[in-house]
């Protein structure tokens, strides 16, 4: 994949999430079609503007993210997931009602309008409400959608504290929101709500158990 930021390096700048300036600076870079690394709760995540195509480029290349791997779908409030997502399986209503705001992440139907490069060419997309209150303003404030994934680079551990985030990203993200360590470290769990049945394609932090309360025909992957 060609490097969109060129061979030059970007200058990474770093602020507290609580900084006034923050979420003001965080929306005027991905306007611009920079890339983000803000805290969740689960772990640092870096994310980018979900309806251009230059911008989840971008994103693609801050990580050396396999072209081959879509980039999943944050969301402010449930009804977004409307923005990104055409008919919602049946149980995405009372998996929301339990899990969401959470570590769930729920595989579902792509709308056309959603870049190609989002869902890596796929029909599917993946989409979660995290539990952070800085995700949740930087992702409202956004629109209510944002194409983000973990802070790091591809093959290496997700990151729980901007510092880690930016031993691997410096020089390869706009800005760097730092909100203390995530509360939560452990990646979210996966539920793949097209295949039928539904298919667990990654336990995170909800037990299996707990999920198969609301999808009691969930599946391991």
């Amino acid at each position: 994949m060609a490097d969109p930021g060129g061979e030059r390096r970007i200058a990474t700048r770093v602020l507290r999430a609580d900084d006034p300036e923050a979420l003001p600076a965080a929306l005027e870079a991905l306007r611009a079609g920079e890339t983000v690394v803000f805290p969740t709760d689960t772990v640092y995540g870096v994310g980018s503007d979900a309806w251009s195509a230059e911008a989840v480029e971008r994103l693609f290349w801050a990580k050396e993210r396999p072209r081959a791997m879509a980039i999943p779908i944050l969301v402010s409030a449930p009804r977004h997931v409307a923005q990104v997502a055409a008919d919602l399986p049946d149980a995405f209503g009372p998996l929301t009602a339990r899990f969401w705001p959470g570590g769930l992440t729920l595989v579902v139907p792509r709308r056309q309008v959603v870049p190609e490069v989002v869902s890596a060419g796929g029909a599917t997309i993946a989409v979660r409400m995290p539990d952070h209150p800085v995700a949740l303003a930087l992702i409202e404030a956004a629109g209510g959608v944002l194409a983000v994934t973990s802070a790091n680079r591809s093959s290496r551990p997700a990151p729980a504290t901007a510092g880690e985030a930016l031993a691997d990203l410096d020089g390869r993200v706009a800005l760097v929101l730092d909100g203390g360590a995530c509360p939560g470290g452990i990646a979210s769990a996966v539920v793949d709500l097209v295949s039928a049945p539904p298919r667990l394609l990654r336990a995170g932090g909800i037990p299996p158990a707990m999920l198969r309360e609301v999808l009691p025909h969930l599946v391991d992957d």
